[in-house]
């Protein structure tokens, strides 16, 4: 394999994969038929979505399923397309430091720290593959040798979907098509806005070349968070209770870091935010128990460990749910204001994305966008 065969890699990615596949936990006890039928169901859930996204938001790039692919996944899979998303976002940079620092960095170092960092990744990605209930990968179709759809690929991960369901004691069929409303939003966001995904990956190609940059203090940055982290953690403070950043963001340093952060923290705030809104507009005659399936939805966090909340505290998950919370603040917002029709001038250009003090100021952004 190309990872494990250049020595040069600083992270190899397909031990991340491979790591990610031994640790991940497994899923609900099924027989082949129950299998099949979810994944049958949540296939037909996910085209079912589609005209309720139209409807909801207006955009006809809602109309056409054939610009991407929906691929209902176990954990291990979801782990290794998402190795193969961060190469894609962060394989420039890391190459780029890489050939700037070849002279320095000497081959068998160069391996180890490959290795070292594509076990913690897989770690980190079995971890998280319990907790996806859905992903829509824009980036799928700009890795190397990639046969993905242009428009990328809609991952729903069953056996995480089959759990939660379960575990909230809630209509399979409602909580199907709650999840795919989501997801299927993130792919006609992209959709309607074909700029988006370019966009993003610059933002994140410049940032990660940022950091890796200022790889002589990023460790020590990165080392002082999560010792602080642990530190506020072990003095009696609740993981809840901790900033709202959580320690990887904490080791952002510069201006150019900050600002770009506060850039993409943006964006995402309002993808998510939009999908949330879009998910939780259906009335009863779509998903009947809406309602139920969002209130305990948002009450799950409370039977959370105080590892498992460490943990999301540490990885920035926690961050995330703040980002559907602002996010769909800010679009009812707009919508009260401007109507949907005005809200999605948002998807016109790179210009005419929020920025984060928008987000928690709505008003900015319509008098900016003159509604």
């Amino acid at each position: 394999m190309e990872n494990q065969d250049n020595p040069r890699k600083l992270i190899n990615w397909d031990l991340a994969a491979s790591t990610a596949a031994k640790l991940v936990p497994a899923g609900p006890a099924l027989s082949a038929r129950e299998i099949s039928a979810a994944v049958e169901n949540l296939r037909h859930m996910a085209d079912a979505a589609v005209p309720h996204v139209h409807q909801i938001t207006g955009l006809e790039a809602a109309r056409d399923l054939r610009d991407s692919q929906v691929l209902v996944v176990d954990r291990a899979s979801w782990a290794k397309a998402n190795t193969r998303s961060f190469e894609v976002m962060l394989g420039p940079a890391i190459d780029s430091l890489m050939e700037a620092r070849g002279a320095t960095v000497g081959k068998t170092a160069a391996k180890a720290s490959g290795a070292i960092t594509g076990t913690q990744l897989g770690a980190i990605l079995a971890f998280l593959s319990s907790k996806i209930l859905g992903q829509y990968d824009p980036f799928s179709a700009l890795a190397p040798g990639s046969n993905a759809p242009s428009g990328g690929r809609l991952l729903l991960v069953a056996p995480n979907i089959l759990t939660v369901e379960k575990e909230l004691n809630v209509e399979p069929a409602d909580f199907r098509m709650w999840v795919a409303l989501h997801e299927q939003t993130h792919r006609v966001q992209f959709a309607a806005a074909p700029w988006l995904r370019h966009h993003m990956m610059a933002q994140i190609e410049g940032l990660s070349g940022q950091l890796l940059g200022n790889m002589d203090t990023l460790m020590d940055r990165a080392s002082a968070a999560a010792k602080s982290l642990k530190d506020r953690t072990g003095s009696g403070q609740l993981p809840e209770q901790l900033p709202s950043k959580g320690a990887i963001l904490d080791i952002l340093d510069s201006p150019e870091e900050k600002a770009a952060v506060s850039h993409i923290t943006a964006v995402m705030s309002l993808l998510e935010g939009h999908a949330n809104v879009v998910m939780d507009a259906v009335d009863a005659s779509i998903v009947p128990s809406v309602k139920t399936i969002r209130q305990r939805f948002n009450s799950r966090g409370k039977d959370r460990g105080a590892l498992e909340k460490f943990i999301r505290n540490l990885l920035g998950l926690d961050a995330k749910m703040r980002q559907y919370s602002d996010g769909s603040k800010f679009v009812r917002a707009v919508v009260a204001v401007a109507g949907m029709e005005g809200f999605n001038r948002v998807w016109e250009s790179a210009e005419h994305l929020p920025t984060e003090t928008e987000i928690h100021d709505p008003q900015l952004w319509v008098q900016r966008m003159g509604l």
